[in-house]
């Protein structure tokens, strides 16, 4: 019997090993692309010549300093996204359960547009305002859910209203500011990897590289708080510490995606879903999360370019429009699932 459970995890490891790995593989040839597409086409084979050292200086310049910036901007915001999916859907036993739903990632823009609308801010107060935003929301629903936990419709059902209201304040915030205020305001709203350079990158990256160590070691607690909370305290976990550091980290990550390139809708949602039915494993799926969360900002962000010859859609709108459809189908699937 031991030796059956051990070949069902190393299986399951193997194919969360393969499937990561896949997706990873995927980002780097999507990339590739994603580099070589604008008003300067490259071919692949130049792409890679120029990565590599071994091309011109215009060319140095259009990969290194103008392109390649944007695609690590939307590897690293799609991962953020991924993890902070992965922590709430498995918080809340929840596919609902995602920041974007639940009203965090509404939540983070509305400290942002505070910060940019009201305090004339700059890249480092919008992060700060998204934070702030997302922590405040996230408290406001914690306490709404009282003794009943984050289990359950509940959390979704209170986010899902606590971010209508967020988003009438929003659209308030923008009928009363200047001209140049709420164009600036509303173009980052869209979800938007336009424009961004290697200074977008570091906030990402710093963040990243300190929530994803905490995050690791309280992965086994979060496997557990998915069996529910009382049978979590039963093995040892400590709940009301462990509950509260995974949201701190998610919505960190949440608010630090949405200050880099905006609300950028539905990745959170979806990206830890189809980790999951690629690794087929029950657990988290935080590592193959993030992994899906880059590949799907970037396949965004790389459609929205090439699908219209005459304009560029920003990654947001494309991902809104394809997360839709995946939203209906969950909620089908679901129901399909409870009859």
């Amino acid at each position: 019997m031991r030796v059956h459970a051990g070949h069902v995890a190393l299986a399951m490891n193997a194919r969360t090993t393969v499937a990561v790995l896949g997706m990873l593989a995927t980002l780097l040839v999507v990339g590739v692309f994603a580099i070589g597409t604008g008003d300067y086409s490259m071919s692949p084979a130049a792409v890679l010549r120029t990565l590599a050292g071994d091309g011109t200086k215009a060319e140095y310049l259009i990969v290194v300093e103008q392109r390649l910036p944007r695609l690590v901007v939307g590897a690293l915001v799609g991962a953020a996204l991924g993890i902070a999916g992965a922590v709430f859907q498995s918080l809340t036993r929840n596919p609902l359960g995602s920041p974007d739903i639940i009203g965090f990632t509404t939540g983070s823009a509305t400290g942002g547009i505070v910060s940019i609308l009201l305090l004339g801010a700059g890249a480092a107060q919008v992060a700060a305002g998204a934070l702030v935003g997302g922590m405040l929301t996230a408290a406001a629903i914690t306490l709404l859910c009282g003794r009943h936990g984050l289990g359950g419709y509940r959390m979704v059902l209170l986010g899902v209203g606590l971010s209508v209201v967020l988003a009438g304040v929003n659209s308030y915030l923008l009928t009363r500011a200047f001209v140049e205020d709420a164009a600036q305001a509303t173009t980052w709203l869209v979800g938007n990897l336009a424009g961004r350079d290697w200074n977008s990158v570091w906030p990402l990256v710093i963040t990243l590289a300190v929530l994803v160590p905490v995050l690791v070691v309280h992965v086994p607690a979060l496997r557990m708080l998915e069996s529910g909370e009382l049978i979590a305290a039963g093995l040892g976990v400590r709940v009301s510490r462990s509950r509260q550091t995974l949201i701190v980290i998610a919505v960190a990550c949440t608010a630090v995606a949405t200050a880099t390139a905006g609300p950028i809708a539905f990745v959170a949602l979806a990206a830890p879903q189809l980790a999951r039915r690629l690794t087929r494993y029950a657990g988290p799926n935080v590592l193959p999360g993030a992994g899906m969360g880059a590949l799907l900002v970037v396949l965004a962000d790389f459609a929205g370019q090439r699908l219209l010859s005459a304009s560029l859609l920003p990654a947001g709108v494309v991902t809104g429009a394809l997360g839709g459809v995946y939203l209906a189908w969950l909620l089908f699937w679901e129901r399909r699932r409870s009859w």
